[in-house]
């Protein structure tokens, strides 16, 4: 979470999204470095800070060259003046390149903090860089190991520092090591969520997923042009249809010799955790993971928040979706209810980036939506969200629609389960304090406590009345199996042993912390792992 003002979002957000693009015909030397800010903005929902890309040309001085800054994609390459976009291209030309988005859940918004960080060295395989998309659960103790055993200097203190120094550790000795022993290496001391790009001076580019999978990685080939990316929907957008998904603990590298495309398991998988969180909200409406579609994930949502529904539909009722990613939630909600949903609310998508700039946050958040009473007024309003973490902005909301909207009657219902618990693994709520519903939930609890409490939810949001989704109708909105899915913010199931430890420490010590994260001061005095 961005600190910095009274105000935080009410949305979780996710940290990063990553993409690396090889050029696999050897007799070939065209640049793959145009394929970058178009895939990151189809990534821009994954984070808005800052974005950057690293570029590898074997015939040039530099053959690492990386460009970063804060700001959008947009900003960052200066798309909007082409031959400015242009020749930030050309200048960073390349067989191969990787790029990364970043939405900080820790570091500053400052440009040494944007992504991919770059690593020099003399030795051609130990000049890298590297990208990073998740959360090290046990961060103060790989920290504290690698500054006081090791003899490591930390400048930046954030978790991509952390891997780069590790990485940088694989890779000691005189000789190249083979890259998927490095890659094993990480595995014995890492706990949490990590999918890595990597791309060194030798030319061989590594994207790597973690052995529980939180985050989702996929592949593809076209017409001699590699391509991985955090979401398919940026891979369809280069015309590739074949996209496979990297599996929990495999990495898919190429490598500049024989521009080979190579999948190779470098840990063996430690179930399959993938966060549910990416089906509900940060993924791309059309991305694909693990074979099931976000949107359809989406609309069954809606249909299954409406199975639950309580209250008596008349022709005063109308849904009104808050944009953007609810929109499928509301739409199905209001099919299987058979009521209209109408745009009551509209969102100003100019208004820039309201939870990430500090000032007058609470002005900003509030200019980015517009009420419509011509569509609310004098109606029972259904304001469905797709989550509900913090309640600032939708307590907000619902005042707003009563009282700007002129509706009636104000319902709000939320496409995913109460949030419980804190998340240790790349999405910015780290922390308990933070979080709306433990102050009447915690683990363990049945339907009926959430049927007790859900008035008096309802009321601190000034709402007439409040329902969620059920956390056992997760699964089958997904269409994975419940053991397949971290759900460890609406469960308090943790799938890591740090996880666990971070949340009990949390829960005695934590509970009225709102900001920063919890895993920052926990587990310090950890013995570190054996030979490390």
């Amino acid at each position: 979470m961005i600190s910095g003002g009274t105000l935080t979002a009410d949305k979780a957000k996710d940290e990063c999204g990553i993409v690396g693009v090889y050029n696999l015909e050897p007799t070939s030397d065209r640049s793959v470095t145009p394929f970058i800010p178009s895939a990151l903005l189809d990534l821009q929902h994954r984070g808005q800070l800052a974005a950057g890309m690293t570029c590898f040309d074997p015939g040039r001085p530099h053959l690492l060259l990386t460009h970063k800054d804060t700001g959008s994609v947009r900003e960052v390459f200066r798309l909007a003046h082409v031959a400015k976009a242009k020749a930030i291209v050309e200048e960073h030309s390349g067989v191969a390149a990787i790029g990364h988005v970043r939405y900080a859940t820790s570091g500053r918004d400052q440009i040494e903090y944007a992504q991919p960080f770059e690593r020099h060295h003399s030795r051609t395989f130990k000049w890298f860089s590297l990208g990073f998309n998740g959360n090290l659960a046990n961060y103060s103790q790989l920290r504290d190991h690698l500054t006081k055993v090791r003899g490591y200097h930390m400048v930046h203190d954030v978790d991509t520092e952390i891997l780069l120094h590790h990485v940088a550790h694989a890779l000691r000795g005189e000789s190249k090591p083979v890259l998927v022993d490095a890659f094993r290496e990480l595995t014995q001391s890492l706990d949490g969520a990590y999918n890595i790009i990597f791309l060194n001076a030798d030319g061989d580019l590594v994207a790597a997923r973690d052995p529980m999978g939180f985050r989702p990685l996929c592949f593809g080939v076209r017409d001699g042009l590699f391509a991985v990316a955090s979401e398919s929907v940026a891979l369809r957008n280069m015309g590739i249809e074949e996209i496979t998904d990297v599996e929990p603990g495999q990495m898919v590298r190429v490598d500049y010799e024989t521009r080979t495309v190579h999948l190779e398991r470098y840990a063996e998988p430690c179930g399959h955790h993938h966060c549910f969180f990416e089906w509900v909200y940060f993924a791309h409406g059309s991305s694909v993971m693990e074979g099931r579609t976000v949107y359809d994930a989406r609309w069954r949502l809606g249909e299954h928040l409406a199975q639950s529904e309580v209250e008596q539909m008349d022709e005063n009722c109308v849904v009104v979706a808050v944009p953007d990613t609810a929109k499928p939630i509301g739409d199905a909600f209001a099919f299987s209810l058979r009521i209209p949903s109408l745009e009551g609310i509209v969102r100003n998508r100019y208004v820039g980036r309201t939870f990430i700039e500090g000032g007058e946050r609470a002005q900003k958040v509030r200019s980015k939506y517009t009420l419509l009473p011509s569509v609310t007024g004098g109606k029972r309003v259904f304001l469905v969200e797709d989550s509900l973490v913090r309640s600032t902005t939708l307590r907000d909301l619902v005042k707003r629609t009563r009282d700007e909207g002129q509706a009636s009657e104000v319902h709000v219902r939320i496409g995913a389960p109460p949030v419980i618990a804190p998340c240790f693994y790349g999405i910015d709520m780290s922390t308990l304090g933070e979080l709306f519903a433990p102050a009447w939930l915690t683990k363990g609890y049945t339907q009926q406590d959430l049927d007790r409490v859900s008035r008096e939810m309802a009321t601190q949001l000034e709402a007439d009345s409040l329902r969620y989704l059920l956390v056992k109708d997760v699964a089958p909105c997904i269409g994975l199996p419940h053991k397949d899915l971290c759900t460890a913010c609406v469960s308090a199931d943790y799938p890591s042993t740090a996880g666990e430890s971070i949340y009990q420490a949390e829960r005695t010590n934590g509970r009225h912390r709102t900001v920063g994260r919890a895993y920052d001061g926990v587990l310090a005095d950890v013995p570190p792992m054996a030979g490390h």
